[in-house]
């Protein structure tokens, strides 16, 4: 329907294209005022006429259009009533086909996500679900749309911090408590480098020094770095099954560790690398940064060395149009320089190719988080709490429930990813169980039922099959109405959260619907004597049950079908 009235305009008018008419095309905030409306401000200047004037031009040029039941001048918007049967049935017909929303705007294209990006030795703390959060629901969002996504774990498995931890665990560990508490002893052993390192500064040379061992091939080192990589991925994995997550690559820092010397000698060749203090750096002063270190004083690489190698690898192997990084917003600047020297070596696909997706913090009971002091909160603990918490509630309210134990992962599990996702990214998150896992807010728990009263709905009514073959009169209700419009902005929603690397406005969308149909179900009975009555509404709760879990899906959100 936009589609014509903007086709309607364009007919009328010479200065204006058809994508510019698309961008100033509003819906208006009250139904009384139409259904679409165009301002005709920006007309004035080339036309030479009052706004109000150009808009009565405008409508007397259209005359009577069959899909509009009338054309309105209020002022110098154009207010367009469509016709509601006929744009009930045009949105009924387009949501019935398979895969609505979707789109090919990526068909031939390849968009490469890193996120998660645990560190090995430290257990997958609360922190790390938004960047794993984030990440996965922006492959799903990029995949609707017809993309090719390469799922990236770049797991921090190299640097510095591993010359420490096995110092700590040469003077303070063993390789019984290692195998007996694995990740647990690890960060043990990492809390106490760092404690006993403020009394003897010398500790941090030997980290490096054992570092410098890794860099060089020393079987010994290297043996226990993999060692205490393969503990670490193990307990990784249990948090990726709990989330339903899965990477199409897992290689970490140490993947690109070979590929650094190629890239030293690509800056230096571009004559960008200098020394600074025994250091080779790239100077950004002209890019008011400050400068990018690529080696060491004591020749061992750094993360942002490793990152090079990294972006250099993925455009080489993959060809992306674009390669996101989902990482928290303290990491800004270094991948600025990144992006700054990737550029500056000559590609400038590094402008708009290379994109840094940061976001907030994340707290529970309003602390922040921190590896290094020990107060740690582990991503498992959370989910397990939230799983817990809500089969307490389907006990006390829904003891014969069938299968409680899957229901109560996926609406705990949704519960803890629709809180983090129903923001924009860059606001802070708080776990407050109260609103967690409240059934009556905006939240997971609360579009999940009503998914799964929509599926209730349809088990009740014996024989239904959804079709475009139903009486479009009966759903000219304003409830219905009402959540046809709100169903038809899916795909703009999942091209907007795309465009703006915001999954939020997919969450937004979801309770949006289930707010809207509560208000369609209160206003109309479905399951009625009269048969074009029943299957025109029962068509439009399938239609909504299948939104719903797209939606959801798009998140990384599972919807039970009874709750």
């Amino acid at each position: 329907m936009k589609n014509k009235i903007i086709d309607l305009i364009a007919g009328q008018v010479t200065d204006i294209t058809p994508e510019e008419i698309a961008a100033l095309i509003e819906i208006p905030p009250k139904p009384e005022l139409g259904d679409f409306a165009f301002p005709c401000f920006r007309l004035a200047k080339t036309m030479h006429k009052a706004p109000q004037a150009i808009a009565a031009e405008i409508k007397d040029g259209i005359g009577r259009v069959d899909f509009l039941d009338e054309i309105k001048c209020e002022g110098a918007y154009l207010n367009f009533f469509v016709n509601k049967e006929q744009f009930i049935a045009s949105q009924v017909q387009s949501m019935l086909k398979d895969n609505y929303g979707s789109s090919a705007e990526g068909e031939g294209k390849t968009i490469c996500i890193d996120y998660s990006s645990p560190n090995v030795a430290k257990n997958f703390h609360v922190g790390h679900l938004r960047t794993t959060i984030i990440g996965n629901a922006l492959y799903k969002i990029y995949s609707k749309l017809g993309y090719h996504v390469e799922r990236i774990n770049h797991i921090g498995d190299w640097g510095t911090q591993f010359g420490k931890l096995i110092v700590a665990y040469k003077a303070w560990g063993s390789e019984e408590a290692v195998k007996k508490d694995g990740v647990a002893e690890l960060m043990r052993l990492y809390v106490k480098f760092h404690e006993e390192a403020e009394k003897d500064e010398n500790l941090i040379n030997e980290g490096r020094a054992w570092f410098a061992k890794m860099e060089q091939g020393d079987p010994e080192a290297l043996s226990i770095w993999q060692w205490f990589k393969d503990i670490s991925l193990a307990e990784f994995m249990k948090t990726y099954k709990l989330l339903g997550i899965e990477f199409d690559h897992i290689t970490g820092e140490s993947f690109y560790r070979n590929m650094t010397d190629d890239v030293i000698a690509r800056i230096e060749k571009a004559g960008l690398l200098t020394e600074s203090d025994g250091a080779k750096i790239v100077n950004l002063d002209e890019y008011d940064m400050a400068p990018c270190l690529i080696v060491k004083n004591d020749g061992s690489s750094i993360y942002a060395t490793r990152d090079l190698a990294a972006v250099f690898y993925r455009k080489e192997n993959y060809n992306f149009t674009k390669c996101l990084y989902v990482t928290g917003q303290e990491q800004k600047l270094h991948f600025a320089q990144v992006f700054k020297v990737v550029e500056l070596l000559g590609n400038d696909w590094a402008k708009d190719g290379l994109v840094h997706i940061p976001y907030g913090l994340v707290s529970l009971s309003g602390e922040k988080l921190s590896t290094r002091s020990g107060n740690i909160i582990y991503a498992e603990d959370i989910l397990l709490e939230a799983i817990s918490k809500i089969k307490e509630i389907i006990e006390e309210k829904n003891p014969g429930l069938p299968d409680k134990d899957e229901v109560a992962r996926k609406v705990g599990v949704g519960a803890v990813l629709f809180n983090d996702l129903y923001n924009q990214r860059i606001k802070d998150v708080s776990f407050k169980w109260d609103k967690l896992l409240n059934f009556n807010g905006e939240t997971g728990p609360y579009v999940q039922y009503t998914y799964a009263r929509c599926a209730s709905i349809l088990r009740g009514l014996e024989g239904f099959t959804p079709s475009a073959d139903i009486d479009y009169s009966v759903l000219t209700d304003d409830a219905s109405v009402d959540l046809v419009k709100e169903l038809s902005r899916f795909g703009k929603v999942v091209q907007d959260a795309a465009e703006r690397y915001e999954p939020f406005m997919v969450a937004r969308f979801a309770v949006a619907v289930a707010q809207v149909f509560n208000k369609f179900y209160d206003a109309n009975r479905i399951n009625v004597e009269d048969e074009k009555v029943k299957t025109a509404r029962a068509t439009l709760v399938y239609i909504v049950k299948t939104v719903i879990k797209d939606a959801m899906s798009l998140l990384g959100i599972e919807c039970p079908e009874q709750m």
